[in-house]
């Protein structure tokens, strides 16, 4: 240990990354920044040669940010697995998604872990830091790993350190935000806490892998089941007439015992949409049900439908049908101001206005296009907003709030608009021809 310390302090650790999307990319970007050297690892060759080339292949991480360490020669890309045996640290940065039964889907992790115990050699470090159920280091990962010869813990370290990244978000960085950390040994631990500890401001020890996998489960259980309150809320609300948004704000004036969670058209992004149901899958080997995490679930998950029942109805008013409607969907990304489509609810809106007969187009400043998913590949351009263009329009669907959006001047243009987010909310007017979701 006082020799892996003493090749940190003097940045001679090379980390490896392996997975460089919307996790991988910003850690990369701060170890590199640190002056350690990384290497990148990924399957997708295009982004390896973007990458490479000093261009960001992300918004929050950008161009310059990329170009900066990639001329210095602390960070390169690589398809090549080969070089997995030349870095000292393997953080693994892969998706963790769900099955169509809503089950764990370990593929890439399982996948990732195959290929690093070809390449596994003495004195390594390996983190997971991909969202998952509690005991997937342990049960699933250092077994694999030691199909290699080696053993964890002895000849290897093993650790799980869970990624917190939150796109978009403008308090907090890779850098400042607390790495809570756990290991498979102590010495592990300690190993993973010197090396995080040479990017990130504070690491937070716990005492097992278990723990800290449990930790990010816990994050994200809270948002999801809050969420799903104020989403339940939102439509007792509105069958009684009060707005729900005045409401939590009302509730947010006092002082201690809350915290504000606000509505929307369904959950997106990859963690809250998806990580509950990994605990809940987990749970059920133990014989435990997880009645309240699950109900929060179907919440949250039919709100897209609630939402497109609030379009007909608003249709219907105004003597329309939704099938041969005109409709634009105002923003495809997950959350506001970010370019990511991963979970998005608006993703789900499209395909269930086009089953229903509706002409459907979208409209959002960070993604010019989408592209194909694991399960949706839409095909869809951005539309240019204009004055014209949206009065074309039997509805304008606002399913995300960019800030960069005059919403003022769409109330304006629009013959009718379905508000999921508020974002309408200081528009003067807006009663005949706004209708919230």
């Amino acid at each position: 240990m006082s020799q892996w310390k003493e090749r940190v302090e003097k940045k001679h650790v090379v980390v490896g990354v392996l997975g460089l999307g919307y996790v991988g990319l910003p850690l990369a970007r701060e170890f590199a920044n640190t002056g350690l050297k990384v290497v990148g690892f990924d399957i997708d060759e295009k982004k390896v040669r973007i990458l490479n080339s000093g261009r960001s292949i992300i918004k929050h991480v950008p161009h310059a940010q990329v170009r900066q360490i990639v001329k210095t020669g602390r960070f390169r890309a690589t398809t090549d697995m080969t070089r997995l045996k030349t870095v000292d640290a393997i953080l693994v940065c892969v998706p963790t998604p769900l099955t169509e039964n809503r089950e764990p889907d370990v593929q890439f992790i399982v996948g990732s872990t195959e290929t690093i115990a070809k390449y596994l050699r003495p004195g390594q470090l390996v983190v997971l830091e991909s969202t998952t159920y509690p005991g997937t280091s342990r049960e699933l990962m250092v077994p694999i790993l030691e199909t290699s010869g080696l053993k964890a813990g002895r000849d290897f370290h093993v650790a799980y350190s869970p990624e917190r990244e939150d796109p978009g978000n403008k308090d907090f960085t890779t850098k400042t935000i607390p790495k809570v950390v756990g290991g498979l040994t102590k010495q592990c631990l300690d190993a993973a806490c010197e090396l995080y500890g040479a990017a990130i401001e504070r690491t937070v020890r716990v005492s097992s892998l278990e723990a800290a996998e449990a930790a990010k489960i816990l994050e994200n259980i809270y948002r999801c089941v809050n969420i799903a309150m104020v989403n339940e809320l939102k439509v007792v609300f509105e069958r009684m007439g009060i707005d729900v948004w005045e409401v939590i704000n009302a509730a947010s004036t006092k002082p201690f015992g809350f915290k504000a969670f606000y509505p929307g058209p369904g959950l997106g992004g990859h963690c809250i949409p998806i990580d509950p149901f990994y605990l809940t899958w987990k749970a059920r080997q133990y014989g435990m049900p997880t009645r309240f995490i699950e109900l929060a679930g179907e919440i949250n998950t039919s709100m897209p439908h609630y939402v497109i029942a609030r379009t007909i109805e608003a249709l219907n008013e105004r003597c329309k049908s939704l099938k041969g409607s005109k409709v634009l969907v105002l923003g495809l990304a997950y959350k506001k101001d970010i370019d990511d489509l991963r979970e998005s609810p608006s993703i789900e809106l499209i395909e269930l206005l086009r089953q229903r007969g509706a002409k459907v187009d979208y409209s959002d400043p960070h993604i010019p296009r989408t592209h194909k998913q694991r399960q949706h590949d839409l095909k869809m351009v951005s539309k240019k907003l204009s004055a014209n263009m949206l009065a074309g329009y039997d509805v304008v669907l606002i399913s995300t709030d960019h800030t960069d959006v005059d919403y003022g001047w769409i109330v304006k243009h629009a013959k009718l608009v379905v508000d999921t987010r508020n974002a309408t909310a200081a528009v003067r007017g807006t009663a005949r021809k706004v209708v919230k979701a």
